[in-house]
């Protein structure tokens, strides 16, 4: 194949970066199951401590969705030695920023300092894993700020509750089936020994990880954590939720009303194996294939070419025990949803039946490996991804390998894992519609 000298000194600036990407790292074990890994880099003078819990709202029980969020906030409160309302506080006065995210599967907590606080780091985290303080003030303060976020992210903003009409439809035994954020319902009949009885439960150090990355002596850092977190007694070990579904051999179709939005929406959601099958690696590249930018053969067909839709999108939701392939589209010029959908099909079957091109092959190479270099472009995205790598694969070698699995997925396998996975029998279609067509 030709190529331009511009090309080619493209590919040698993407692979450079490929390989200049290796991320070293070391990783062992304390006595009392918390798992810890190392990543020193010079290159500036910061620092990032972050504990990673495997829970997320897929170990929620049914009644009392929303724990798993609720925690994310809760722990903010303070512990036995950091007084209420300080913690924000006491990062800020050091020089750091901290934040939190929760997943169905996990929850992430972390604090960027310069090197120099790495200890406050530590310090604070071994203090939320063991002397957190959970009673009805922080209870009661924190329920109003879920309520809020959850007004203003979710059901108020529109088209907030997609992910929530796709779940309760798509799901019918796994967790899963439920929102992160879950109903505020659930959290109002809670007791506070409930919510203290999850905390005894889930953050633990046997169910963490803990990755310090940064500017770091090593040898300074070991003694800090063997100190700091070393004395947390272990708890039970926590065994996560295996439940299947039974396979989706018909279309599911359903319909959701909201009263924030004006045009409709097709959404198609097919359940996908876990993200850590090989073929959760060809859906996201099918996702790319099929909405990544202008250029994407959907946004081509629909937006470009047809002018029947004014938005569209495909995503592979990856997730520890499956994943949910969506397709969605909001309709322009009055086009019915049913055209929509016939339109987004064809493009599909046309994966399922002809190769990619080796052009558009070699486009998506490209486009991984830029992805690669730049998740692992900072000391934050490097700790985020050891911790991830550890917790849902137990490789956390993975950083330095998963490209090579990208870069080793064939034209054949994209065509073979469409034929596999997205079809019509398989899948749930969801009309979500203005509330006033009701």
């Amino acid at each position: 194949m030709k190529k331009t000298f511009l090309t080619a000194l493209f590919a040698l600036a993407v692979l450079a970066g490929v390989q200049s990407q290796h991320v070293e790292f070391e990783e062992y074990d304390l006595d009392n199951g918390l798992h810890v890994i190392l990543h020193e880099d010079k290159t500036s003078p910061v620092v990032i401590t972050s504990v990673m819990y495997h829970v997320g709202a897929k170990n929620e029980t049914p009644g009392r969705s929303g724990f798993a969020h609720f925690f994310e906030h809760l722990l903010f409160e303070g512990t036995e030695n950091i007084d209420r309302g300080k913690w924000f506080e006491i990062v800020s006065s050091n020089g750091g920023t901290n934040n939190a995210n929760t997943t169905d599967d996990r929850t992430y907590y972390y604090e960027i300092f310069p090197s120099n606080s790495v200890e406050v780091g530590l310090w604070m985290e071994s203090e939320r894993m063991l002397h957190p303080v959970i009673n009805q003030i922080g209870v009661d303060t924190q329920n109003e700020v879920v309520k809020e976020e959850k007004r203003l992210r979710v059901d108020n903003q529109p088209y907030g509750n997609v992910l929530k009409a796709v779940k309760e439809n798509l799901f019918k035994n796994h967790p899963y089936r439920w929102t992160t954020i879950g109903e505020m319902e659930d959290l109002d009949a809670a007791t506070l020994e409930e919510f203290q009885a999850f905390n005894k439960k889930f953050y633990i150090p046997n169910n963490a990880v803990l990755v310090v990355a940064g500017d770091i002596d090593k040898k300074q850092v070991k003694k800090m954590i063997k100190d700091y977190f070393g004395p947390i007694p272990s708890g039970p070990a926590v065994v996560q939720p295996n439940i299947k579904e039974d396979p989706i051999t018909q279309q599911i179709n359903a319909k959701f009303y909201d009263p924030n939005i004006q045009l409709p929406m097709v959404v198609h959601a097919y359940r996908t194996p876990s993200m850590k099958e090989r073929d959760a690696y060809v859906l996201d590249m099918i996702s790319t294939i099929l909405s990544d930018g202008k250029s994407s053969r959907l946004y081509k067909k629909l937006v470009d070419q047809d002018k029947i839709a004014m938005e569209v999108a495909a995503l592979n939701f990856s997730q520890e025990d499956y994943g949910s392939y969506i397709t969605l589209a909001l309709p322009l010029n009055n086009t019915p949803l049913e055209t929509i959908t016939r339109e987004m099909d064809e493009e599909i079957v046309k994966l399922q039946t002809e190769l990619i091109s080796e052009r558009e092959y070699e486009k998506l190479q490209n486009i991984y490996k830029n992805n690669f270099v730049t998740s692992n472009a900072t000391v934050e995205g490097i700790a985020n991804s050891l911790a991830n790598y550890y917790t849902f694969y137990g490789d956390t070698s993975l950083i330095n390998k998963e490209l090579e699995i990208y870069k080793n997925i064939t034209r054949e396998e994209i065509r073979e894992v469409a034929k596999k996975y997205l079809n019509p029998n398989q899948r749930l279609r969801l009309e979500y519609l203005p509330k006033t067509d009701q």
